[in-house]
């Protein structure tokens, strides 16, 4: 991110203050604010930021955005960050807008737009559109007629009268002006503690300052709920090869027979003349799948969170560490599509005791049972498994992450 010194001599001509601030709590935080949350393979201010960057009328372009989104911002404007000034925003956004206009004011433009980030389907007609209605003291605000019959709510609940719609239009984003009279406005709505204007042009309208209504554009929605967000992922990934994003992760175990009685293998105790030496319970068969789930999103192995010098696992039951290696998975937005065995022994026998298995792995996994395989194959006589030393396990697990692989 640049501090804006490559565009020191970028006076007069239209800025841009994008708007990013937000925490965007009504579309969900499952994956983060919703600028950042990613549509058509991109985060959405990427999406946002492209169209002005591309606009051959747009000059310097401030970001106003939260104090935590860094390195957020960093990733999901890719290159693309370099050529812009972030800054931190304010509380609200009519302070972020404020903050953002200052940070334009040592090599003032002459217009200004100001835009949402969570408006990635604006389009260079209405971009056009808005800088041609700017005046020398006139603002400029793309717009819809109200296409809805408006009801106005009583204290009770119920429809208290019906608001005729004639003149009444819904604003959007990029809202455009000169730039001294909108800073101005701002700054004294500041120093008067108004806080409360929900957009721009109703700033300008308290400021006295006329704004002109441009028409505005159907695509040009703002994403406010998670099913926003949903939809304009599905819009942009209309026609485009999809790579979603399925890891597979491995996981191998061995552990030595010693004289016990049984043997516990899968979560499942089976009856044996010997039992697997371990500081746990030594269940080849899970320890195996909790590297497998783990590897799937670089979280180490079962040593990195369950390790051997720790007395608290000795003789612990191995399902802690497959449901703690599926709760893991499940934080990072995996969802866990498929969980295969393979048990390589002599004996016991694995056969009658599969669906006691099956049944077990569903429940420390969270899912069906025909998402669950388990076999099991004698190693033919050879090595320590063929002399009835000991028994080993290969596991694969796939997992479904959000978003796609990247490019």
């Amino acid at each position: 991110m640049t501090d804006g010194s490559e565009n020191a001599s970028a006076t007069g001509g239209v800025a841009v203050v994008i708007v990013a601030a937000g925490r965007g709590a009504r579309a969900g935080q499952a994956n983060g604010p919703k600028q950042y949350q990613t549509i058509g393979g991109r985060a959405v201010i990427a999406h946002t930021l492209e169209m002005f960057l591309a606009h051959p009328r747009t000059g310097r372009i401030v970001v106003a955005i939260h104090a935590d989104d860094h390195e957020l911002f960093r990733q999901a404007a890719g290159s693309q960050a370099e050529r812009v000034t972030a800054i931190i925003g304010g509380p609200t956004r009519q302070e972020s807008v404020r903050l953002g206009l200052l940070a334009l004011k040592d090599h003032a433009p002459d217009q200004v737009l100001i835009h949402d980030a969570v408006r990635p389907f604006v389009d260079a007609e209405l971009i056009d559109r808005t800088i041609a209605a700017i005046g020398e003291n006139e603002g400029a605000l793309p717009a819809l007629p109200v296409a809805d019959t408006l009801k106005r709510e009583s204290a009770a609940g119920v429809v208290a009268e019906t608001v005729s719609r004639s003149g009444l239009h819904a604003a959007q984003t990029p809202q455009g002006f000169p730039y001294g009279p909108i800073l101005a406005a701002h700054d004294k709505a500041y120093q008067l503690g108004r806080l409360d204007f929900t957009d721009d042009a109703a700033i300008a309208e308290w400021a006295h300052i006329p704004v002109k209504l441009v028409p505005g554009s159907p695509d040009n929605v703002k994403l406010t709920w998670a099913r926003d967000i949903a939809m304009a992922h599905q819009r942009l990934s209309s026609g485009r090869t999809h790579f979603p994003d399925i890891r597979t992760g491995n996981g191998y175990d061995v552990h030595a027979f010693e004289p016990g009685d049984h043997v516990t293998l899968c979560g499942v105790a089976i009856p044996h003349e010997k039992k697997l030496s371990g500081h746990s319970d030594a269940d080849v068969g899970l320890h195996a799948l909790t590297d497998a789930l783990l590897a799937t999103c670089g979280a180490g192995d079962i040593g990195t969170h369950f390790p051997p010098s720790d007395q608290q696992w000795k003789g612990a039951a191995s399902r802690i560490f497959v449901e703690h290696a599926a709760k893991v998975v499940r934080e990072r937005g995996g969802r866990i599509a498929n969980a295969d065995i393979t048990l390589i022994c002599e004996a016991p026998r694995v056969g009658p005791h599969r669906e006691a298995m099956t049944a077990a792995l569903s429940q420390m996994l969270g899912i069906s049972a025909d998402r669950i395989s388990i076999k099991a194959t004698t190693n033919e006589k050879l090595g320590f498994v063929g002399r009835e030393e000991g028994i080993a396990a290969i596991a694969t697990a796939s997992v479904v992450f959000p978003g796609e692989v990247p490019e």
